[in-house]
This record gives structure tokens, C-alpha cells and sequence, in this order.
């Protein structure tokens, strides 16, 4: 074992017992602003709440500031430019999928039952605390992991690692993942069973049964989630004059991926551009394009059958020299033969 993993392994142990349990509500945005000294934006929700329709979330992208530094796009004004000038910052940038961007690997043993049971925890726990509070059920990227946005004032649920991370009041609380019982009571939710009648979604199972999470397993499915995220904002930020407004990027907690639907309502040129960690028909990770009006005819490029659309799959990213620049190609041709 490498001495960072064991150091990671000893820093899960402590918290789990209980010795770094309360800690100030983490606010991304502001975190990365002071550490350069700028107005900045990032991909992880930051508080305040937003209590107004139709996302109830603050826009990951939205620069009210004159010049923010970005997560996406191009030039000296993005955290990947700024970054390469500074090691440290880098490997900061790189945690959070803002630039300097890491590669993705292959998924570790444990990867599918770890998938699994986050799914579960999202669906029947976490997801059910932002709806209760204003009945959207979106989670977003979070640091390591996947989480709501803020609601009712400074609250979030968000899983980091291993851990699941319960803020509100001004502080959060760090509580070792143990079953869903438990995470539903550290959260303050009743479990939502009845998603399972809802959605297509893993059954619930015996909700005071230990969650099979593996700490590697679970850091590949966080850092899947940013690499997503990463991607699908670049794509949004490239719509134009004939698309509608995009959707905003969104964890589906039902599906469990990370997805953004662009194009003209109504038309052949809206589509549905996603990343999903991987499920029983798929195992590993892939980018995926699914068009609203159907399949077009005689086009290699779609899958008919077992999957309506287009799949771009983890062995594909990880033969690619640049990963990111893969997957916004694979984005760019669907988009082309979609318009």
C-alpha cells in the first residue's frame, strides 16, 4: 500500500471515530476565490440557497463578476491556464477538476457493488432531503463525490469519499458511511422507499445492512462524476443561436449520471448529452448521447439496440492522449449529426 493511500485510510479511520466531527459548512466558491485572490467560479454548489424557480441551485458557471476565472473554456482567464504556472495550485485544480486536468483509470475491484450502493444512498436518502425542502430531486459534483446543492438556507448532504457530509446551522458533520438507516438518520430524512416503484432503480434492500463502499472504488466514482461535469459544462457554455437555453448539468439520482439536455425543443437537434458511472448492462463508466425525436435513419454512428443513441465507453478514454478532448469530440460530432 502507497503511503498516500495509507495516509487517506488512517484520515477515514480518525473521522469515522468520531475525532474531526464538526468543522464550518464548506463554501467551494469562496474557498477558491481566497486562494488566489479573485473573483472565481467552480464546479461544486456553494451556498447561499437559491430559493427561486426553475432550478432552486445557483449556476455552477454564472459570472456576475467582471472576469472570473473559469473551469471551462479557453485563455489566460481559466484555473487550467493559471495553474500552469504553479504546482500547487495544479494539483488543487486538479482535485476539483477545475484544469490541470488528471487522467481518468481503469475501475478498481469493489467498483460495481461501491456504484451500487451510492446509487442507493442517493436515491432512497440524500436526493429526498433537497426535494422535501423545494421538490427538486437534482444532486451536482461535489468535492471527491457527488451531493444537493444548498437549500433551505445553508444546508447540503454531500458524500466525500467515504463520508458522508451533513451541513447546516454554519457547520457540517462527518459521519462514517455505515447503512442506509443510519445515513438517513444522520441526514434527518425518512428513507424514500417508494422510489423503487417510481424508478428503475438497485431495490433498497435491507436498509440497516452495511453499505459495500471500497475508499478506491468510491474515488473513481467521484472522480468520474468531476470529469463529467468538466466535460458537460464545456459543452453547455458551447451552445449557440439555435439551440434553446441548455438544461443545467445535473446529477440524476434515478439514473445516477450526470447528464445536460441542448438543442431546439421540439426539433431533431435536441438531444440528451450524459455520463453514467457505468450499470448492469454497462459496467464501466461511458459518455452517452440520446436524441429526443428518435434515432436517425442509416447512421453507424447510433446505436439501435440494446442502446438508443450514441456510447463512447471508459476503454475509449483511456486509449485517448487527451481524455477531455475525446469525450468534447465525441460531444461535437453527435451535436454535427444532430443539427
Amino acid at each position: 500500500m502507497s503511503r498516500s493511500r495509507t495516509t487517506r485510510a488512517r484520515e477515514g479511520h480518525e473521522r469515522t471515530a468520531g475525532r474531526w466531527p464538526v468543522s464550518a459548512t464548506r463554501d467551494a466558491r469562496a474557498e477558491a476565490e481566497a486562494r488566489i485572490g479573485r473573483p472565481a467560479r467552480v464546479l461544486e454548489p456553494s451556498p447561499p440557497a437559491v430559493d427561486e424557480p426553475p432550478w432552486f441551485a445557483d449556476d455552477p458557471l454564472a459570472a456576475s463578476d467582471p472576469g472570473p476565472v473559469m473551469p471551462i473554456g479557453q485563455g489566460p482567464g481559466t484555473w487550467d491556464a493559471i495553474a500552469r504556472r504553479d504546482d500547487g495550485l495544479a494539483r488543487w485544480c486538479a482535485e476539483r477538476w477545475l484544469g490541470a486536468w488528471r487522467r481518468l483509470e481503469g475501475t478498481p475491484p469493489g467498483y460495481a457493488a461501491t456504484r451500487d450502493a451510492l446509487h442507493r444512498l442517493a436515491v432512497y436518502a440524500m436526493s429526498p432531503a433537497r426535494r422535501t425542502a423545494n421538490g427538486k430531486i437534482g444532486l451536482r459534483f461535489t468535492y471527491r463525490g457527488f451531493g444537493t446543492p444548498f437549500f433551505a438556507g445553508d444546508r447540503q448532504v454531500r458524500m466525500e469519499a467515504r463520508e458522508l457530509v451533513v451541513a447546516g446551522g454554519g457547520t457540517e458533520r462527518r459521519h462514517g458511511l455505515t447503512t442506509l438507516a443510519a445515513a438517513a438518520a444522520a441526514i434527518g430524512v425518512e428513507l424514500d422507499l417508494g422510489a423503487a416503484m417510481d424508478f428503475d432503480v438497485p431495490p433498497p434492500g435491507d436498509p440497516d445492512a452495511r453499505l459495500a463502499v471500497d475508499a478506491e472504488a468510491a474515488a473513481a466514482l467521484g472522480d468520474w462524476f468531476g470529469f463529467a461535469a468538466s466535460v458537460l459544462e464545456e459543452l453547455r457554455a458551447s451552445a449557440g443561436p439555435a439551440d434553446d437555453p441548455p438544461d443545467r448539468v445535473q446529477l440524476w439520482p434515478e439514473h445516477f449520471d450526470m447528464a445536460v439536455s441542448m438543442g431546439r425543443q421540439g426539433e431533431r437537434s435536441r438531444a440528451v448529452y450524459g455520463g453514467s458511472p457505468g450499470d448492469a448492462g454497462h459496467p464501466a463508466p461511458y459518455l452517452y448521447v440520446t436524441p429526443s425525436a428518435g434515432l436517425p435513419d442509416d447512421d453507424v454512428f447510433w446505436i439501435r439496440t440494446p442502446f438508443a443513441g450514441a456510447r463512447l465507453g471508459l476503454e475509449a478514454l483511456l486509449a485517448a492522449d487527451d481524455q477531455r478532448a475525446a469525450a468534447l469530440a465525441f460531444f461535437a460530432e453527435a451535436r454535427r449529426r444532430l443539427a
